[in-house]
């Protein structure tokens, strides 16, 4: 297993620049054609067959082991993020207002480095890696795209990293059960009747509405589910009104609901439907609410977790192994999992040389410890090489 370590540091030049220059040239979800089209360009040099446009802009491509056995899959994400980069770093995002906020260059650069390992040791591989290059995970789209395009057919097992800013270079965290949360998404449109600001009493107040909905989503928290059965309800986004001493016709909120569970996240719908429908009729306001579920709760394979371990025990030491908390964030590598057995884990990737940029994730002053590509890669191909 040192070989691929040794493998993967004699290519960190190459992944160091390549990242470097997809930091340099983000690109939002379902935008991603340049990204893709260099990632390509780096599969086919390799001598792999290569195709684009699925599922929007990923790229897929095959490599054929020289013995047989199982079809494996190794994914990373491409999308960045509409933020405004304040690293200041000789690299940083050339592009205003986007940013690779999330490391999804790093995820890519990686499995580029996976592969081109792979590639070099193809006789001694043991069945057929496919590899993954996903589009618009920040918006939990790529995945579900991707599946629908037949990628996943064939597949027996499928694995994929995150980079963590919060641990350091060399770390891998590993967690069996529940990782990530689900994620849905709701939607609600208050109409009420407009008025002035001074006679409320001729009006029907859809900002009244809306805050008193805000304060009510909490209960659905607090007072109808378990504190053992973690569930998150916000809303990121309420529009209504332009003046100061107009009562609006319209309120417009967004929100996000996260849960552990998907029996807590199959009952989330009727429950906030029953709520928010409530509140708008006591305030004799018209309701149309959309409730999206997006992504399902990430939960590893046991076996798959397993077989993660003992690879990161034999390729780094099992000192290099720790345990990841679970989060509620959301990721559509669940969408995968719920086609085939596979693992997500945490690559730790920090801290940054410059403590002041030790920022996490989607913080416009993120950065990683390049230290991890060299260290994903190896690791992603020790997945693979070691399946029989």
């Amino acid at each position: 297993m040192n070989e691929l370590i040794a493998a993967a540091v004699q290519i960190e030049p190459f992944l160091i620049e390549f990242r470097r220059d997809l930091h340099m040239n983000p690109e939002l979800s379902l935008q991603e054609s340049e990204t893709a089209r260099k990632v390509a360009e780096q599969l086919a040099t390799l001598g792999l067959q290569v195709r684009t446009q699925v599922g929007g802009h990923g790229v897929v491509a095959d490599l054929q082991g020289g013995q047989p056995g199982p079809t494996i899959a190794l994914r990373a994400d491409m999308d960045a993020l509409p933020i405004q980069e304040e690293t200041g770093l000789p690299y940083a995002s050339k592009r205003a207002g986007v940013m690779h906020a999330c490391g999804h260059d790093a995820h890519t650069t990686i499995l580029l480095g996976a592969a081109q390992i792979l590639v070099d040791r193809k006789e001694h591989i043991h069945g057929t890696i496919r590899f993954i290059f996903q589009s618009a995970e920040e918006i939990n789209q790529g995945a579900k795209s991707m599946i629908s395009e037949g990628v996943m057919e064939g597949i027996d097992e499928i694995y994929g990293l995150h980079n963590l800013p919060t641990a350091p270079a060399g770390s891998i965290a590993t967690r069996h059960g529940a990782l990530m949360g689900s994620v849905d998404r709701i939607e609600i449109k208050l109409e009420g009747k407009g008025g002035h600001g001074a006679m409320p009493d001729q009006s029907i107040d859809p900002i009244v509405a809306a805050s008193a909905i805000i304060m009510g989503l909490q209960t659905a928290v607090s007072r109808e589910i378990s504190p053992f059965e973690p569930v998150v309800v916000t809303i990121g986004s309420i529009q209504s009104g332009e003046a100061n001493n107009v009562i609006p016709q319209y309120a417009e909120l967004t929100g996000t609901i996260r849960t552990f569970s998907p029996e807590v996240q199959g009952r989330m719908e009727q429950r906030l439907r029953r709520i928010v429908g409530n509140i708008a009729e006591a305030y004799r306001c018209e309701l149309k609410m959309n409730y999206i579920e997006q992504v399902p709760v990430l939960c590893g394979t046991d076996e798959c977790v397993d077989h993660v371990e003992r690879t990161v025990d034999e390729l780094l030491g099992r000192s290099h192994r720790i345990e990841a908390a679970p989060t509620m964030a959301g990721e559509d590598f669940s969408m995968y999992l719920n086609h085939v057995p596979g693992s997500f884990f945490w690559l730790g990737s920090g801290p940054t040389i410059d403590a002041d940029l030790a920022m996490g994730l989607h913080h416009p002053r993120f950065s990683i410890n390049e230290a991890c590509l060299t260290i994903g890669a190896a690791l992603m191909a020790a997945i693979c090489i070691r399946k029989r």
